[in-house]
């Protein structure tokens, strides 16, 4: 059987808070849990231009995505800590939000993401045929996206909001009783296990009285290398933290042809690893001491300069097997880059709610992150053996000290998810 990966899982979340107690006269008019059906399967609706229109989010996506990066990488209680998260999935999210917002509260979630040139029809139909892209990924992989929207009983949002979330965000509606904290908590979990594989199971622990809804946006990500390490292969080696820790970690290693660079400028290695289907890993190893440093200069550019100069190299490799998660709260970080009135009395989130006075109250996300070699035939694992031989290894690249991960979709141009291993064993 091939060795799988299980790569990432992860739930990007918004709840949003009613300064004004929630109207008690409302008539309920949805039955609990009653789905808006996002109509996967039914014809994909044609626009001109649509790879254009999905390809036109990712410059700005991958700005706000080093953006976000160099703010929690900064971030006082990030020293020395795994950072782990999935832009798209926020960025997402956070558009899915506009959908309901207006004047300055709409303006600065735009200006934030990057999307200031942009008209809202254009982002919205983009993350339409991004999700439906992803949604249509090869039978080598699993790559799933989703949106939901979990309302107060008695609640009513805009029909117009709910609407755009069925079809621009793959969303899907659901009451949730917010006035017993408890059961809310217990259901809105339940959700995001099923929808992440089980794999997040506790990513809400508490909720405020006055919630009266909550954006969801989910991504899971399952692939298999498309030539895995071999088990036999794995040892035990130290991995350099910083100058005063190791720590032990099992180190994968397979020597083959890869899409390598070296850039002497910034002192990095770059290495991709492909899954099979249209998604790969791209591992940034900075020289010893110079992690800090790329990391403050880090962006999009480089980025693009990196993938253009790949070129097939005959690598050593040996990287960490290794399950991380991360959890955040967002909240700060988003008003430090810029959307404020969102969190604050000057909300505009009419286009939510024409009754009620909402505010975005917490922005959390949690990603999951499991890196092996599991389950690899003996039979390929030899035939990769035999391939080797033949190779003069011209580079050698051991991931021994922290190192920027990055999980790419070819097909969207996206960043899947992103992030610093800085110790493989927390």
């Amino acid at each position: 059987m091939w060795g799988r990966l299980y790569s990432c899982f992860l739930v990007s979340l918004l709840l949003m808070v009613v300064w004004a107690a929630p109207q008690k006269d409302h008539d309920h008019s949805e039955d609990h849990h009653q789905h808006l059906h996002h109509g996967k399967d039914e014809p994909h609706p044609s626009h001109e231009g649509v790879d254009n229109l999905c390809h036109r989010l990712s410059p700005h996506n991958a700005d706000f995505a080093f953006s976000l990066y160099k703010k929690l990488s900064t971030h006082p209680e990030a020293k020395g800590k795994n950072i782990f998260f999935s832009p798209l999935s926020i960025s997402m999210a956070l558009s899915m939000l506009a959908l309901g917002a207006k004047g300055n509260t709409h303006s600065q979630i735009f200006s934030t993401l990057g999307y200031s040139t942009l008209t809202p029809d254009q982002v919205n139909e983009g993350y339409e045929h991004l999700l439906h892209m992803l949604g249509h990924s090869q039978d080598a992989m699993q790559l799933e996206a989703g949106s939901a929207v979990a309302v107060r009983e008695g609640f009513k949002p805009v029909d117009k909001f709910l609407k755009d979330v069925q079809h621009f965000y793959q969303g899907e509606a659901f009451t949730v009783d917010y006035s017993k904290p408890e059961v809310a908590v217990q259901e809105i979990n339940k959700y995001i296990a099923k929808k992440t594989k089980d794999m997040i199971t506790d990513m809400i622990e508490t909720l405020d009285q006055q919630t009266v809804m909550m954006l969801i946006n989910y991504i899971y990500f399952k692939g298999k290398w498309e030539e895995p390490f071999e088990a036999h292969l794995t040892r035990k080696a130290d991995f350099n933290v910083d100058e005063n820790t190791k720590v032990s970690v099992d180190m994968m290693k397979r020597t083959d042809q890869f899409d390598f660079y070296r850039d002497q400028e910034n002192s990095t290695s770059i290495i991709r690893v492909p899954y099979t289907g249209n998604t790969s890993m791209m591992i940034i190893l900075p020289d010893k001491g110079k992690m800090e440093e790329l990391e403050k200069q880090i962006s999009r550019d480089h980025f693009k300069n990196w993938r253009e100069k790949l070129s097939k190299s005959s690598v050593s490799l040996s990287m960490p097997r290794f399950s991380i998660s991360a959890f955040i709260s967002l909240h700060q970080t988003l008003q430090e880059m810029g959307i404020t009135d969102a969190f604050s009395e000057d909300a505009d989130l009419s286009g939510l709610s024409e009754n009620s006075k909402l505010k975005i109250s917490k922005v959390l996300h949690k990603a999951v992150l499991k890196v092996n070699e599991e389950g690899t035939e003996a039979a390929a694992a030899t035939a990769v053996e035999i391939v080797l031989t033949s190779f003069q290894i011209s580079e050698i690249m051991v991931l021994n000290r922290p190192f920027l991960v990055f999980i790419l979709d070819s097909s969207t141009r996206s960043i899947l998810f992103m992030g610093k291993i800085n110790n493989p064993t927390e």
